[in-house]
């Protein structure tokens, strides 16, 4: 009730400033702009969810419309049916809609409509407006939230400091328990998601890898790539049967989904995403809210980057404007617009739900996951938590909130900072030859290419929508950056997602890939290369390589003994365990690491050769090999330590949990248990 006197005080002020400024409306009576605020209301309460169906039915252009004149259109009808009331114009409307928003906002701000108690409130408030009939109770539901990138022991230190509330106050209360899981090498999102939603991490081996089958280079972040890694996975995937995926990689095989990579490219016509953004841009207290947000945003990323500078924080990369922009729409736009569409489909009782927030992960690459910018970031994240808690309430099923994260995070010194050249450059002097390298990621894209793509479905508008997202096809491209030697070896060439390698080959005699502190090596072969063939073409390799302090091992495959981690003074037989020298390359990772490799180093898709950074043992950090300061992909630090925060009336999980496939098999149980 107090919100609608707010809100209702907030009309009536805008109409008469209205009444100052233009002289194409007039009201002729004192009492005006108050009947007038309360049909605007009324008016808008029937016609939004009518303009938000037709506008996600229609396409994009219509949406896009639907945030210009949409709620021009709602003024001018309670306009229209408002004695007193002397309109001149056309546009009086639309003036007087875009400064009720401005002021809304305004308000907004200084009360409480604009926080994310607010958003919640009005999600919650749509919810008791469209809950579906039932003919009788529903099962109840299961929602999955992952936080990308979050380490475990990151967790428990907010907790601690009392800067994850939502999280503290359900662990305080015996709803969930915490625990902590293992994934294996490699640590990224796309084999852990894989595993996670469709109970298999074997057909990925990095973030992105030469593929022999395809001839070509296959990044996990490429909407096509993503279509084919998943049709890969065996089985119907966590989500079949009436579940929905929201901003993944992979679909886990739902019925629908919204903003995920996987689908982009054989999905069109889903008006899932429409409808929310629809209802997203109507409401000032959506889109106006995350503008605000992402502007201030941008502030928040200039002003903390040149903070580290003026403190000389070490370890450090450059974060530049580009950077800013996307950290405001992934943290600010994107994530209340995932936050909508879980919220829609909850109300709509969808039995289970899969959103992806990727906030923590993308600023920790940058900042440093210690870094007060990304605990502020977990922050958010917690009260994102909340929202989805209070909107829960009122749905039609009740749901048990798990929340996972895909991986953990490690930090450092890049190797480029450490050693002064790049891996691309190491290989090359070594073999003396010229090489293709992939050291960056364009992994900050991809969200913002998935919203783009989506929007490129079928209806108006999806030809402007289907441009934006080839413009960010370039950005996200597989680049080669490096491979010169100091002796005159050419560098490598740029490979675009989807190129043909084989057509490439004489262009260089090695490929080298990153994925954080995993470095990939191969050849263009149809088939992986053994030590003793790697030893006879490149002699020169893989002692260069372990003689550097900045690696810590080189994982091969043997005729005779099956894949080893070779050291500077050592070597691991991985099958066996058995160490062969005076010292174990594996020691520096912790208890567990030749068990979180083997699965990985056996494969028949690996790379010729995985390199693995060093790791301080004292402190845990690592170099990656694209210039990121937070990383994951290999061994070493936190980044194979993850979170599961269980819900404590199901099934206790295992006490140790080690893959993404096995986290797999927790969730289906308990989905299996809630009969969902």
């Amino acid at each position: 009730m107090a919100r609608l006197l707010v809100a209702w005080v907030a009309g009536t002020v805008t109409l008469v400033v209205v009444d100052v400024l233009l002289d194409d409306l007039r009201f002729t009576a004192w009492w005006t702009p108050i009947v007038a605020s309360a049909v605007i209301g009324l008016i808008g309460f029937v016609l939004h969810p009518l303009l938000v169906a037709v506008a996600a039915r229609v396409g994009w252009l219509a949406v896009i419309a639907l945030a210009v004149v949409g709620q021009a259109l709602v003024v001018a009808v309670a306009l229209a049916v408002v004695p007193g009331v002397e309109v001149e114009s056309w546009w009086a409307p639309v003036i007087s809609a875009w400064l009720a928003a401005l002021v809304g906002s305004v308000l907004a701000w200084l009360g409480t409509a604009g926080t994310d108690e607010g958003f919640a409130v009005s999600l919650a408030r749509r919810g008791r407006r469209s809950r579906p009939r039932t003919d009788g109770p529903l099962p109840d539901g299961l929602l999955v939230v992952q936080l990308d990138g979050l380490p475990y022991p990151v967790l428990t230190w907010a907790l601690a400091a009392g800067n994850a509330p939502t999280v503290d106050r359900w662990l305080r209360d015996g709803s969930h328990t915490l625990h902590e899981w293992r994934p294996t090498v490699p640590a990224t999102t796309p084999a852990s998601q894989l595993g996670i939603l469709h109970g298999t991490v074997e057909p990925v081996p990095a973030f992105r890898w030469y593929d022999r089958e395809l001839g070509r280079v296959l990044t996990a972040n490429h909407p096509a790539d993503a279509a084919i890694i998943e049709a890969r996975a065996p089985g119907p995937g966590l989500l079949a049967d009436g579940g929905v995926s929201v901003s993944n990689l992979f679909s886990g095989g739902a019925d629908r989904s919204a903003m995920v990579l996987s689908r982009l490219r054989v999905a069109r016509g889903t008006t899932i995403t429409r409808e929310a953004v629809a209802w997203f841009l109507l409401r000032p207290d959506g889109f106006a809210r995350s503008l605000f947000r992402a502007v201030g945003e941008i502030v928040r990323e200039r002003t903390q980057a040149r903070r580290q500078v003026r403190r000389d924080l070490r370890p450090r990369i450059t974060r530049d404007w580009a950077f800013a922009l996307l950290r405001a729409v992934t943290n600010g736009v994107i994530r209340d617009l995932s936050t909508a569409v879980v919220a829609q489909e909850m109300l709509r009782g969808t039995p289970i739900v899969y959103v992806d927030y990727v906030d923590y992960d993308e600023v920790a690459h940058h900042a440093g996951l210690f870094r007060q910018e990304s605990l502020a970031v977990l922050a958010t994240l917690d009260t994102v938590l909340a929202t989805l808690e209070t909107v829960a309430e009122t749905a039609s099923r009740r749901y048990r909130i798990v929340v996972v994260s895909d991986h953990g995070q490690s930090q450092g010194d890049t190797f480029l900072q450490a050693d002064g050249v790049t891996l691309a450059d190491t290989v090359a002097e070594l073999t003396s030859g010229s090489v293709q390298a992939v050291q960056t990621t364009g992994e900050d894209y991809a969200r913002l290419r998935a919203l783009a793509e989506d929007m490129a479905e079928t209806g108006a508008g999806s030809g402007a929508a289907r441009r934006a997202a080839a413009r960010l096809d370039e950005r996200t491209s597989v680049v080669a950056d490096g491979g010169a030697t100091p002796g005159g070896v050419p560098p490598g060439r740029t490979v675009a997602d989807g190129e043909n390698a084989p057509a490439a080959a004489a262009d260089s005699d090695l490929l080298v890939l990153a994925s954080g502190n995993l470095g990939l090596i191969q050849a263009r072969t149809e088939r992986r290369l053994l030590l003793h063939e790697i030893d006879e073409r490149w002699p020169g390799l893989v002692p260069g390589l372990v003689a550097r302090p900045t690696i810590g091992c080189v994982v091969a495959m043997t005729a005779a003994d099956g894949p080893v981690a070779i050291g500077p003074d050592g070597l691991h037989v991985l099958r066996t365990g058995a160490v062969v020298g005076g010292c174990d390359p594996l020691a520096a990772y912790g208890a567990g690491a030749c068990e979180r490799l083997l699965p990985a180093a056996d494969r028949a898709v690996a790379p010729d050769l995985y390199v693995i950074s060093a790791c301080d043992v004292s402190t845990g950090a690592v170099h990656a090999f694209e210039e990121l300061v937070g990383s994951h992909g290999g061994l070493g630090g936190w980044q194979d330590r993850a979170v599961l925060l269980a819900p404590a009336d199901l099934g206790a999980p295992p006490a140790s949990i080690l893959g993404a496939d096995s986290l797999h098999r927790v969730l289906q149980g308990w989905r299996t248990e809630l009969g969902a």
